[in-house]
């Protein structure tokens, strides 16, 4: 099981580092596509919020 949630962080990480640059992007181009700011801050925080639960899942198990 330990190895499952493992290649979950894993996976969860990546996804989570991906958006955060996405984000610092968009941040960058400000004015310009503005309107997409809700979306991905939302999609930001859903992957580092499952990627938290993951890790302490992870170190629950070890």
């Amino acid at each position: 099981m330990s190895e499952d949630v493992k290649e979950q962080v894993k996976k969860l990480n990546a996804r989570a580092i991906k958006l955060k640059m996405d984000l610092h992007d968009l941040a960058e181009e400000l004015p310009v596509g503005w309107e997409h700011i809700p979306d991905v801050a939302a999609a930001t925080h859903t992957a580092f919020r499952d990627l938290a639960a993951a890790r302490a899942r992870l170190k629950k198990e070890e």
